[in-house]
């Protein structure tokens, strides 16, 4: 009871803990409550540090500075948004389309509606608690096609792998082609070469010595993640296996094509970054989704991202970040529409069901 009662969550406890409560399981009450809390943390962390981000780079714009993004807003070219849209869902599109070539696979056959739109769903879920989304597609197909939970999120991990490498490829090829703008940074915040040496031998002494700890070290924590990257092989060999593997990688490429395409396009919205290189649109892409990662659906990170790296090849800060919050907005404004369009289809489209 003193579990129950001193919780500032309590209001949002179920009947489930309310009854483990009365039988006196402590345990299992206290291990309910843990979970609950780290449920909103997941939900309240992401947000804290995209609000604070938020305030942050605010505080460090001048008024002046305040004035031209409101006037890059007001003189963007939103016909380049629209496309930059369009793109985006055609990414939507070869996403769901990439998943039946996964689903057959295992010997299920599934509507593309019903694909597309628990695509958009799950990418509507990613904005309250990052990666949820994926829980919710693979729950979704199960409600709507009966494709068991564990096969359907089975899938679905092996999708992200796939991405997590083709995004490597991408971080590999712009930090080539910008190694000397990069290095040029570097030397201007005065890290000398000295330095990036000596961090390169340390980093080369830890990951040689990660390797022999991963290979022979029998910790507790070490056992579970071994565990835990089995499944994520089997999702690799998954792809290398199936029938259509090659249309399948075809359109791993095709989304990140498209994701790409549709930062590229927005370039043009803003006179101030119409004329920019490509290789600054690669920079630009690549720490756009990183940052992503760092709070709900990339609030607040994006735009600041996107305004750093901008930064290094010239452009104002005010300019920057009118194109970051130019982008997220109308992409997040997107992801809302098509999520919630998505969900109410779903049910009706699926009546017989």
């Amino acid at each position: 009871e003193k579990i129950y009662n001193s919780s500032p969550t309590k209001v949002y406890f179920n009947r489930y803990f309310e009854c483990l409560v009365a039988t006196k399981d402590y345990k299992s009450a206290e291990k309910l409550l843990k979970k609950q809390i780290r449920k909103w943390l997941t939900v309240l962390v992401p947000l804290l540090i995209g609000i604070g981000i938020i305030y942050y780079q605010y505080t460090t714009l001048t008024a002046e500075e305040i004035e031209k993004i409101k006037i890059s807003f007001e003189k963007a070219n939103y016909y380049y948004i629209l496309l930059s849209l369009i793109i985006a869902c055609v990414g939507y599109w070869s996403r769901a389309y990439r998943w039946k070539f996964a689903l057959n696979h295992l010997g299920y056959e599934t509507k593309f509606s019903n694909n597309f739109f628990t695509v958009c769903v799950s990418y509507l879920v990613n904005l309250t608690v990052p990666r949820s989304g994926e829980i919710s597609r693979a729950a979704l197909l199960k409600k709507y096609e009966n494709v068991p939970f564990d096969k359907a999120f089975g899938t679905i991990v092996a999708e992200r792998i796939v991405d997590l490498l083709i995004f490597f490829l991408f971080v590999f090829i712009g930090f080539v082609s910008q190694f000397d703008k990069i290095y040029q940074f570097l030397l201007s915040e005065n890290v000398s070469f000295q330095t990036l040496i000596l961090t390169a031998i340390v980093g080369v002494f830890l990951f040689f010595g990660f390797i022999l700890i991963w290979i022979y070290a029998e910790w507790q924590i070490i056992l579970k993640l071994k565990k835990k990257l089995s499944g994520l092989v089997e999702g690799i060999t998954t792809v290398y296996k199936m029938k259509d593997k090659w249309n399948y990688i075809f359109h791993s490429f095709f989304i990140w094509f498209s994701y790409l395409m549709m930062f590229y396009v927005a370039v043009f919205a803003l006179p101030e970054t119409s004329e920019i290189n490509f290789d600054i649109v690669i920079m630009g892409f690549i720490f756009g989704s990183l940052a992503v990662g760092f709070s709900n659906g990339g609030l607040g990170a994006y735009p600041f991202s996107i305004a750093l790296i901008f930064s290094l090849y010239g452009i104002t800060k005010d300019v920057g970040t009118a194109f970051g919050w130019l982008v997220w907005t109308s992409q997040t404004i997107l992801t809302i529409l098509l999520g919630l369009i998505s969900y109410v289809l779903l049910p009706v489209l699926n009546r017989n069901k």
